[in-house]
């Protein structure tokens, strides 16, 4: 391959981006330009490579960006195991991180996915260079993304995309709000003809590294189970070596079809189904599980299935349809249509309810005034049970429009349309508090978004001297957005008879009600009234929640680009927005590229921008169950303008600021070598937040949790253990570098190759906790963002990734080998440090350390001719599992155990890489 050197150079090119397609090239051109063939899909792009991210420029390529832009083609995309996209990308992009969160409610079916350490939301999605829409799911468990509403990417089909660019650098002076980490703008196949299919089967083949596998329990010589001396809280077992696990069968079917509309038209098609089983990396359960009325154990503790817990992938089923038109409606002007449709069903599980749990306690069986004992405790259950959580999520987006020429000037006219909902239920599950008039199943409730956007652009270039004309674009948006909740069926949120609040009377009236009454204190208390509340697993969401809110948005931006002189490229934006909800904000970008000797540049940029607090964190509402410090408990996520918000100290939301500053350079010092080196800083003021858990079973002291609780209760909250809402929380500093090195030549018979390196090292630090306290002044020490989430702030995802690949195609084989390593990852605890409790930095005895672990995946590629491809290939080869979280008894220096929990529940979710191991996968795929 001959390329001339400036080619070679390809400034911001991803790493992986010589596999890229020459669909790179063919993306969103004019109908009135016939769309390349499908066979010429394969060639390596040059120095005409056209960027459309990051710039307004209709001839800025790769080579001359003055800002960093990743281009990744889709056969980097299919030369993968993935068929997910957010996957896909976490292993070709060394700044995105996608880890797997399990029993973690809607977050199961719809993972949050991020960019350089940065929330989920805070990274700009486009499809065809258009405003992506946002999911309607709200990520509000302890996962990575906490409190952030996100694109769902996986709902675009890998198989409809041409290419992905992927713009390192903040962007909100060009496109808007959430533009602050970056953006990924996701192009659409367009070609006329030809087309792809491919059908894609795989399979989890894994031991379960440090998690031993259970033969039975040990008993005594009376037959009886023995529980552990050095932690009573679990059985002694037999144990014969590590747990194996073959499951997780993913069948990925999928289509795409270009046709001709006209000479000049086109349509492309593209349809996926994807159907995955679920995986269970859950270890053995050695609790006792049943009610002990006796100092002799429930015979049914020898037989009992100890793995009843499920942790991993959940099953799912996705339809994912895409299509991309164009038709030249007269000279020089196209209409254009794109859209899509998405529908997934999952299914995953909650917490195991134990047979002996409060949940599983006929509370009618009791007078209110009787306290529950093992002596008279009554099942709902025989064994306990498992509630299943069934999502269904529904999207939809389309867009609609025409470009062409007005006296001299490019106009793009457009209107696009956004909807997502998630819907949940919750299956072999109790509403406790209504006994055993409770149902099993239940319509959990369900929650929407959506977004209507009209855009105008314009754009023009004039010649005024300088080494290239002066490109000149000008535009405006109109955005519209609405976001709904739809409350459950009764059962699955209402407070049954079996739940009786506590409350100030007399001491007759109390004796009238059968509770128990406190002299001293005045209150009726019903100790036989305190059955759990909702259903279990995921409380429905309440009437009181349902919600219909709105807002809109108007916006302008300007942006100049051109070469003063040869060799140095500058780009100045600027843009204004008003919210209806919150007001306006003003942001500006200046980036330039300094090429002094041909082969050598430096480039950067300096810009501020912002992120607008999104409906879903103003106005969200409900109930679900958390695991804290091992043990199940309700947490309230209420309103920003909620009594029990504003009793709990929340403001009106503002605006996220930011400010970005990068410095660049790269290298060409020989044919076919391109090294690319990029320094970042950005510098968010008022980040938005969710709290601390605030309550009884919150993050605070003793003390400070029954403060809070008093609140609550006195708000109407009885029956929950905690609270939380949204603030503007943290102002933090982000800071790092990206690193790409690629080689790509040919080495005679044995073909071309493309060896590659790319280097992401990434830092976050809070400079400032703004604790507004309100309400709460009066509790000592309070703080509303704390040690947790600060931790999972800093430490919750890779201080660094390092990716390195070769890629070749000889003859009729091609092999893809790469290896990624992931960095430390720190997954904080509920338990205070013990040196200093109320440290908010500092280390705690629960606190679990994730190693640097290397991932390698390779796949072997056959290709017999007529466009057929055989394929086999295996991610994590070598079967890599993240650090096993520790369980029993912590080290004698520290004292005490490690949360009950954490022997079944092996891994941290926090892993960058999930903990499901060697997933081996075959595919067949014809190219016509």
């Amino acid at each position: 391959m001959k390329l001339h050197s400036r080619s070679l150079l390809l400034a911001t090119l991803s790493p992986f981006a010589f596999a890229t397609a020459a669909e790179a090239q063919q993306t969103n051109q004019p109908a009135a330009q016939p769309a390349p063939a499908a066979a010429t899909q394969s060639t390596t792009p040059d120095e005409e490579t056209i960027v459309v991210t990051g710039t307004r420029r209709s001839d800025r390529t790769v080579a001359d960006s003055p800002v960093p832009v990743d281009v990744i083609g889709s056969e980097a995309i299919a030369n993968t195991g993935q068929t997910e996209t957010n996957r896909i990308l976490n292993q070709l992009v060394p700044s995105f991180n996608f880890p797997s969160p399990s029993i973690a409610d809607g977050s199961d079916a719809l993972r949050p996915a991020t960019l350089r350490g940065l929330s989920p939301d805070q990274t700009l999605v486009l499809v065809n260079g258009k405003r992506r829409h946002v999911s309607a799911l709200l990520n509000i468990n302890g996962t990575v993304g906490r409190g952030s509403a996100a694109v769902d990417m996986n709902l675009i089909p890998s198989l409809a995309i041409g290419r992905v660019e992927v713009l390192r650098d903040g962007a909100a002076a060009q496109y808007g709000s959430d533009a602050i980490a970056g953006v990924i703008n996701i192009q659409i196949k367009n070609a006329n003809h030809g087309g792809r299919v491919s059908l894609t089967y795989g399979q989890y083949y894994t031991t379960i590294n440090d998690v031993a596998r259970v033969t039975g329990l040990q008993l005594d010589a009376n037959g009886q189970p023995q529980l552990d001396p050095t932690d009573s809280r679990y059985f002694l077992a037999n144990m014969d070596g590590e747990r194996k696990a073959h499951d997780g069968t993913q069948v990925t079917l999928a289509a795409n079809l270009g046709l001709p509309i006209g000479p000049n038209g086109y349509i492309n098609l593209t349809g996926e189904f994807h159907n995955r089983d679920r995986t269970n990396r859950a270890g053995y359960d050695l609790r006792p599980n049943f009610i002990r009325p006796t100092s002799a154990f429930d015979p049914r503790e020898v037989s009992f299935n100890r793995l009843q817990f499920r942790f991993g992938d959940p099953d799912s089923k996705d339809y994912n349809f895409f299509l991309n038109a164009g038709l030249e409606v007269s000279p020089g002007w196209e209409a254009y249509a794109f859209g899509s449709y998405g529908h997934r069903n999952a299914e995953s599980a909650a917490n195991w309810r134990q047979q002996s749990n409060s949940a599983n306690r006929d509370w009618s069986a009791l007078a209110p005034n009787v306290s529950p004992t093992a002596a008279n405790f009554v099942p709902l259950t025989d064994i306990g049970f498992l509630p299943l959580i069934e999502t269904e999520l529904e999207d939809y987006a389309g867009t609609v429009g025409v470009r062409g020429e007005i006296k001299g000037w490019k106009a793009d006219f457009s209107v696009g349309r956004g909807h997502d909902s998630f819907d949940y239920q919750v299956h072999d599950t109790l509403n406790s508090s209504f006994g055993p008039d409770s149902p099993s199943d239940f319509d959990a409730g369900g929650l929407r978004y959506g977004q209507t956007i009209f855009n105008l652009d314009f754009s023009n270039q004039f010649d005024i001297g300088f080494a290239k004309p002066l490109s000149v674009a000008v535009g405006a948006e109109h955005r519209r957005e609405q976001f709904k909740i739809r409350p459950g069926d009764t059962f699955s949120w209402a407070i049954g008879p079996l739940f009786r609040a506590s409350f100030a009377t007399t001491s007759a009236n109390c004796a009238t009600e059968q509770g128990v009454y406190n002299v001293s204190t005045g209150i009726c208390s019903f100790p036989g009234r305190q059955a759990p509340v909702g259903a279990q697993g995921f409380p429905g969401i309440p009437e009181n929640s349902r919600t219909d809110e709105s807002r809109h948005s108007w916006a302008a931006y300007a942006e100049l680009d051109t070469d003063p002189f040869e060799g140095f490229t500058t780009t100045l934006a600027g843009r204004f927005e008003d919210y209806s909800d919150f007001g306006s904000t003003w942001n500006g970008k200046f980036a330039a590229r300094y090429e002094p000797i041909e082969g050598y540049a430096i480039r950067g940029s300096v810009s501020n921008g912002f992120r607008a607090p999104s409906l879903h964190q103003q106005f969200f509402t409900t109930t679900s169950t958390n695991f804290i410090g091992g043990l199940p408990v309700d947490i309230s996520t209420v309103a920003v303008d909620s009594p029990v918000a504003q009793a709990l100290g929340s403001t009106p939301l503002k605006p996220e600021k930011s400010v970005n500053l990068s410095l660049g350079a790269t290298a060409n010092p020989f044919r076919g070598l391109t090294l690319t080196a990029d320094l970042y800083k950005i510098k968010i003021k008022d980040r938005i937040v969710l709290t601390e858990n605030l309550g009884a079973a919150g993050s605070g002291t003793s003390a400070q949790n029954a403060a809070v609780k008093a609140i609550l209760d006195a708000n109407g909250f009885p029956s929950v253990g905690a609270a939380r809402f949204f603030i503007n929380g943290l102002d933090t500093t982000t800071k790092g570098i990206d690193l790409v090195g690629a080689y790509n030549f040919r080495a005679g018979d044995l073909g071309r190759w493309t060896l590659t390196a790319a280097y992401n090292y990434n830092k976050t630090k809070i400079d400032k906790r703004l604790n507004a306290l309100g309400p709460l002044a009066q509790i000592p020490g309070l703080v509303l963002f704390g040690r947790v989430e600060g931790l999972r702030f800093t430490k919750g995802q890779p201080r660094d990734k390092i990716v390195l690949s070769a890629d070749g195609d000889f003859g009729k084989l091609g092999l893809t080998a790469r290896t990624t390593r992931y960095g430390k990852v720190v997954s904080p605890g509920a338990a205070a440090p013990i040196s200093d409790p109320t440290s908010l930095t500092a280390y705690g005895p629960d606190d679990i350390f994730l190693g640097a672990k290397w991932i390698t995946d390779a796949e072997l590629r056959w290709k017999p001719g007529g466009g057929t491809e055989f394929a086999l290939g295996a991610d994590n080869l070598f079967d890599v599992y993240p650090d096993r979280s520790p369980f029993g008894p912590r080290p004698t220096s520290v004292g005490g155990v490690y949360p009950v929990n954490q022997i079944y529940i092996p891994y941290s979710i926090f892993s960058p890489f999930g903990f499901n191991g060697r997933y081996v996968y075959g595919r067949v795929s014809v190219t016509f």
